[in-house]
């Protein structure tokens, strides 16, 4: 018989996780979580996506969307006042 496979328990070199173990900056991150960073409400988050004035998205093959964390920074960039 061949010997038990343990489950794999290293992560990929593209998911680090910070010190702590606890993931506080993800690459790509949902709705809700852009929502929680930003303290604002999800129906926020849609007014200002149908308005064009959203951080840039993209759609999952599920209809889920994904934000990514340097289009999140370069949005946020293009809104602070000098």
């Amino acid at each position: 018989m061949s010997a038990s496979r343990r489950p794999r328990t290293t992560r990929p070199p593209d998911d680090p996780a910070p010190a702590g173990g606890s993931r506080s900056r993800r690459e790509h991150l949902t709705v809700d979580e852009l929502c929680d960073e930003l303290k604002v409400a999800r129906r926020t988050f849609y007014d200002w996506r149908a308005k064009g004035r959203a951080p840039r998205c993209f759609k999952l093959p599920n209809g889920d969307l994904r934000i990514r964390r340097t289009d999140l920074d370069s949005w946020l960039t293009d809104r602070m006042e000098a």
